[in-house]
């Protein structure tokens, strides 16, 4: 049916006729939905790439384990061609209706990224499968930073059902701004100053081919690049919060997450040493940049998440306060001081190194962004908050970490004035004279002014399964 495959075995019969050898086998059955594709099945000989004898049909089947995916084959032997060609074209019909399933992909291989392994992992482990789901696919090999922008603002997206980037959290960011960017441009927008953007035209799949994955990481809950295709092929959409990052005269660019301070200074340092090993350029610049640990001067001011209080909480009274307090005017909140990091996300941001993610509170579509700020302190002290991040404490719990759930954050550094030369070495060793360095998905920008942060809902949709629902379904269980 359109629902079940279902069927039972034939047990074949014992060369003494022994009735025993001939009970009725249990019937089994598969979910169509787990279906992503089927062949025929034939012999060939040596060398024979077409023809063969046939000898049944073969259905390709998604398995889940927790939040891993893998591929199955189920044979079904048959010698009969009409049988064969018969259930080939009804299980073919019956695919093909699955909506959100893409047939085209537009597909962007990164070849720098980490260990150069993109083009490994891309050709022996993903382009098979999208063989195997009769998917089409144009691949283009970046050569640049800024090369897959400049390829999507002119490519004909109408002609594909998704893009797909195969590289690390900097790849997908861009591709993510040039899909934003060119919705923008084809709605006639100004991209310049955006305050409502138009969404992404089509989804977008990550395959992890990075040093942290961070935004495959958190979108299917594990760094496997077999399970990341299987969702791309499988059609699953998780429609996630995007934001803004703008100085008072133009749009910076688009981004799912923002470190300011420490975070974007180990990158901006890990950057000037990209002749290292990735692994080794990552420690280098967190050891380096932790030795000559220094606040940054700023003002924050912050829009609070507006209808946070759970409707079944409320009593009528307090409803009726909410509703008095959204049509208020809005009401920014401002601090001010010497922050070691500051951080904005959108999405939880999980990675190997930060199991529970750099923002465990929040989520990948709730139209809220965390901003978490580390005032300064000791050392010692801020170590081990950064420890804290790959165990399953709150890193949070300490006097001088500060979290707001937000929905714009503006950043406004403090040029220092006077600083003696050791602190101008620090303040300029990372960026250019009078830039800040900000870590937007681990790509690297440099702004001097004000830097105004919006998150937008759902803007973007990419394959995969939310990790919430993931979260969600274990809590399920467990309850069970």
């Amino acid at each position: 049916s359109a629902r079940q495959l279902r069927w039972s075995p034939i047990q074949p019969e014992s060369r003494g006729g022994d009735s025993n050898m001939n009970l009725p086998c249990k019937e089994e059955f598969v979910e169509m939905k787990d279906i992503f594709s089927v062949k025929l099945k034939r012999r060939r000989f040596v060398g024979q790439k077409k023809g063969g004898v046939l000898l049944g049909i073969t259905v390709f089947v998604c398995l889940k384990k927790e939040n891993k995916l893998k591929d199955s084959a189920i044979n079904f032997n048959n010698v009969s061609e009409d049988h064969c060609h018969s259930w080939f074209r009804c299980l073919k019909e019956i695919l093909n209706g699955f909506p959100n399933r893409p047939k085209s992909l537009k597909v962007f291989v990164n070849p720098n990224s980490h260990k150069r392994e993109a083009t490994r992992v891309y050709y022996e482990q993903v382009a098979p499968l999208f063989k195997l789901a009769d998917i089409k696919t144009d691949v283009a090999v970046t050569e640049y930073e800024g090369h897959a922008l400049s390829l999507l603002k002119e490519c004909e997206l109408h002609s594909f059902d998704g893009v797909v980037c195969v590289g690390g959290d900097g790849s997908t960011s861009e591709i993510a701004h040039g899909l934003l960017l060119r919705a923008q441009m084809d709605a006639g927008r100004d991209t310049d100053h955006i305050l409502s953007p138009v969404r992404a035209p089509l989804p977008l799949g990550i395959i992890p081919a990075g040093s942290t994955n961070v935004l495959a990481h958190t979108l299917h809950g594990i760094n496997h690049a077999v399970t990341a295709t299987l969702h791309i092929i499988m059609g699953y959409i998780q429609p996630v919060d995007i934001c803004t990052f703008s100085s008072p005269s133009k749009l910076l660019r688009f981004g799912f997450s923002a470190m300011f301070g420490f975070g974007a200074r180990t990158l901006a340092l890990a950057e000037k040493h990209r002749w290292m090993p990735s692994n080794q350029r990552r420690d280098f610049a967190v050891i380096k940049t932790l030795a000559s640990l220094k606040p940054e001067e700023c003002e924050l001011s912050f829009l609070p998440l507006k209808n946070s209080l759970q409707g079944s909480q409320e009593n009528v009274t307090t409803k009726k306060e909410r509703l008095e307090k959204s049509d208020s005017k809005v009401q920014w909140h401002t601090i001010q001081g010497h922050f070691l990091n500051v951080s904005i996300m959108a999405i939880p941001c999980l990675c190997s190194m930060a199991p529970r993610g750099l923002a465990p509170n929040t989520r990948l579509n709730n139209g809220s962004m965390a901003l978490i700020v580390v005032r300064n302190t000791s050392r010692a002290e801020f170590i081990k908050h950064l420890k804290r991040y790959a165990s399953v404490k709150n890193q949070f719990n300490f006097p001088f970490v500060e979290t707001y759930a937000v929905q714009e954050v503006k950043v406004q550094p403090r040029t220092k004035i006077g600083c003696n030369t050791e602190e101008n070495v620090y303040l300029h060793a990372t960026s250019a004279e009078g830039n800040y360095p900000w870590n937007i998905d681990g790509d690297l920008m440099e702004e001097a002014s004000e830097v105004h942060v919006r998150v937008h809902p759902q803007l973007i949709n990419l394959y995969g399964v939310s990790i919430d629902e993931l979260d969600d379904s274990k809590a399920m269980c467990s309850c069970l």
